[in-house]
């Protein structure tokens, strides 16, 4: 019996280290996929995220449905590696104001379209019904990066907005057929800001505003698992909305003198800038039924309450009457639904399948430092099994998001020191994602 104690504690502290490091590296890559994500280098891409709360085949279950994890035999570990390329490129129309420019900004997201992603997952068994787990991982924001000369640079230049969470989760398994689980999720919330500032003054060029913070906030995540019959079983899952209170110092630079004197004058020059940004609060029910030994079924439908999201533009509309370095942005809470299937190709083999839509969170016209809207997926992967103790797995996805048009509006013209109309559209906007991801178990 000690024997056995001492075996699992190592295993435990094994996994527990492969965690943080994996953690640790996709956190420095500023990993994450969108605004809220399911695609963290796991299972889920290759499904499009379909039984999202309801698969719990791996220690992933961790983030998606902590109460999952008592489906799993001892001591789990999930370390999953993503890329992503996005074709996200504004294409201006001829309502842009002249004075503007003719830049339309190069690929937005990430570094020129590329950005990475990923994170790692532990499950630990206590007892046959009382589960442990751990993850770090990031599925919440994405960084924006313009040509500083762009036609929209008023509004936005570079931007950055991340969420890495650190979640300590429990599940206890109350009967054969239900199961609960808990978790905190404690995100580490990153926030960069740049925006051009129009100089009323001739031959100074633009000055910049930049604010950035960083960020704790708190959230719990709870997660029910029902299993109907030994091959059908439904997951609810809730996840609380979390408020990062970023707030930081206006930092100008290049001002004429004229403008930073009325800054200075009206309080603002260095005023700090209070960003209250709100991760929504989500709801998901899922359900995996096994059709026959080859064939299983999943499915999943969901809410986020994008609502309440608070995000808001910095700049200044005219640099003549400089009233406000903030505005802001109103947004649609937003439903998911995901259809997948898995089929056992041989003994070794599965096969992943998936296909989702999200509805848009914005109105009409969508926001340059926001340029996502509704969306389909689709997805697939296969795994393979190489042993009785690891297995490892790839996924591709294909995001489309279709034509996102932007109109932007203000009434002081460029040559007197206003934003001026940026009039356009991303056109065919899509992401293809790339995942891998290994396995083990001890026990």
């Amino acid at each position: 019996m000690m024997t056995w104690q001492l075996e699992m504690g190592t295993a435990c502290r094994k996994a527990v280290k492969l965690v943080l490091c994996t953690g640790a590296l996709a956190a420095g890559q500023g990993m994450a996929g969108g605004l809220i994500a399911y695609e963290v280098g796991t299972a889920d891409v290759g499904l499009a995220s379909a039984g999202y709360g309801a698969r719990a085949q791996d220690a992933s279950t961790v983030l998606s449905n902590p109460a999952g994890m008592t489906r799993l035999e001892g001591t789990q570990f999930l370390a999953g590696g993503q890329l992503l390329w996005g074709n996200t490129k504004f294409s201006a129309d001829t309502g842009t104001s002249p004075g503007l420019g003719g830049d339309n900004g190069g690929y937005a997201v990430g570094s020129n379209g590329w950005f990475p992603g990923g994170g790692g997952f532990l499950s630990y068994s206590v007892s046959p019904d009382l589960k442990l787990g751990f993850a770090v991982t990031g599925n919440f924001g994405a960084p924006l990066s313009y040509d500083n000369d762009w036609v929209g640079r008023y509004y936005v230049q570079e931007t950055t907005l991340l969420g890495i969470s650190l979640l300590p989760s429990i599940a206890y398994k109350v009967n054969d057929k239900l199961s609960l689980g808990a978790g905190v999720n404690a995100m580490y919330g990153i926030y960069t800001n740049y925006v051009a500032i129009n100089n009323p003054a001739p031959g100074l060029g633009d000055g910049r505003l930049k604010m950035d913070d960083r960020s704790w906030g708190w959230g719990l995540n709870l997660g029910l698992l029902y299993e109907i019959d030994p091959g059908t079983r439904l997951g609810l899952t809730w996840n609380s909305q979390i408020d990062l209170d970023f707030k930081g110092p206006a930092k100008f630079s290049n001002l004429g003198p004229d403008l930073a004197t009325i800054l200075r004058n009206r309080g603002t020059l260095d005023a700090d800038i209070k960003v209250g940004i709100n991760v929504p609060q989500q709801a998901m029910a899922s359900v995996f039924t096994q059709v026959n030994d080859r064939w299983a079924v999943l499915g999943s439908v969901g809410w986020q309450q994008w609502s309440k999201f608070g995000e808001v533009q910095l700049g200044i509309s005219d640099t003549n009457d400089p009233v406000s370095l903030t505005q802001n942005l109103n947004f649609n809470d937003t439903w998911h639904v995901a259809l997948g299937a898995q089929h056992r190709l041989s003994e070794p083999w599965l096969l992943n399948f998936g296909v989702a839509y999200d509805s848009g969170m914005q109105s009409g016209d969508v926001s340059p430092l926001l340029p996502v809207n509704s969306a389909w997926r689709f997805g697939v992967g296969g795994e393979q099994q190489l042993s009785k103790t690891t297995y490892w797995g790839i996924a591709a996805e294909y995001l489309y998001g279709g034509k996102l048009d932007t109109q932007l509006q203000t009434t002081a013209p460029v040559a007197l020191g206003g934003r001026g109309k940026v009039v356009g559209s991303y056109n065919n906007t899509d992401v293809i994602y790339v995942a891998a991801y290994y396995n083990w178990k001890f026990f």
